[in-house]
């Protein structure tokens, strides 16, 4: 084989390898970069119903509460279906909630131990869980009071967002926070709990609590079962939850420099391995000469 040939070959070795090196990159950054814009997308949905919440009078809030406590006294108690069964994904936007939703959200769920802080829509349709997290049509609204039980739902294992993924890391004693357009509510985790699709008796209104439930498919990519994270309703106390937040914040920086200083570090060693691999042609290419001037 000639040496133009020896070349061209390998010139176009080296253009594979780099090219699969940018797949291979590309696949690993994916998930990461389109977390990254999923929740921007999602902060600026949670920005909007707090702006348009601030715009409310107390009068307002009081008569549009009332209708969702009106609503939740109507309920027989019953979940019907699934929330991911195909009928439920196929509905469009629900309209049993339109007294709490402000630009359709109808509040914010947020959860500390797993930085989470999603806007929350009415229904389950696949619309409303592409976009955040659903309210499953027959629980309470997120109002809270006696006698009530909401459950929020959303998706787990999706590569471009987080949304519920983390779910299953909650523990017994972490709180979460929904807020809606009146008022915020606290929840102490007491139950975890993994069930059939079919068994919706964990769901249920029990007489004189107030409950509050994240649900979501398990486990990851099969989604044979659901995942349900029950919590109790306690006083809402702002310290606890700024330091909660605070806490969060800093794990979530730190995993995410953590992150990029891996794809760094990747990045550098290849490249340092480039230039040890040119070094060493050039250092054979010079001996040669050498050799060839010594003769």
């Amino acid at each position: 084989m000639s040496k133009t040939k020896k070349t061209k070959n390998k010139r176009a070795q080296r253009i594979l390898i780099f090219f699969v090196f940018l797949i291979g990159l590309a696949i690993f950054s994916y998930p990461l970069f389109s977390r990254w814009y999923y929740q921007i997308d999602a902060n600026q949905e949670v920005l909007d119903f707090r702006t348009e919440q601030s715009k409310l009078d107390e009068v307002e809030i009081e008569e549009r509460l009332a209708l969702a406590q009106a609503y939740n006294d109507s309920l027989v108690n019953y979940v019907a279906a699934d929330p991911y069964e195909k009928e439920r994904l196929d509905q469009g936007l629900a309209e049993y909630a339109r007294m709490l939703e402000l630009h359709e959200k109808i509040g914010i769920v947020e959860i500390p131990s797993i930085s989470v802080n999603l806007p929350v829509y009415a229904g389950t349709s696949e619309i409303v869980l592409q976009k955040g997290v659903g309210h499953l049509e027959g629980t309470s609204l997120p109002i809270g009071g006696k006698s009530s039980h909401t459950v929020l739902t959303a998706h787990s294992g999706l590569p471009e967002a987080k949304l519920f993924s983390e779910l299953e890391k909650m523990e017994i004693g972490d709180i979460f926070y929904i807020h809606n357009l009146g008022m915020t509510l606290a929840y102490e985790v007491d139950n975890i709990l993994v069930i059939e699709p079919s068994n919706f008796e964990d769901l249920l209104i029990v007489q004189n609590q107030d409950y509050a439930t994240l649900l979501t498919c398990t486990p990851i990519m099969i989604n044979s079962h659901r995942l349900i994270v029950r919590g109790h309703r306690i006083a809402f106390d702002a310290g606890v939850r700024d330091d909660l937040i605070d806490s969060s914040k800093n794990e979530l920086l730190i995993r995410r420099l953590l992150t990029v200083a891996l794809i760094l570090i990747v990045i550098f060693l290849i490249l340092i391995y480039r230039e040890r691999k040119t070094h060493k042609k050039l250092i054979t290419k010079l001996n040669k000469i050498n050799n060839s001037r010594d003769i």
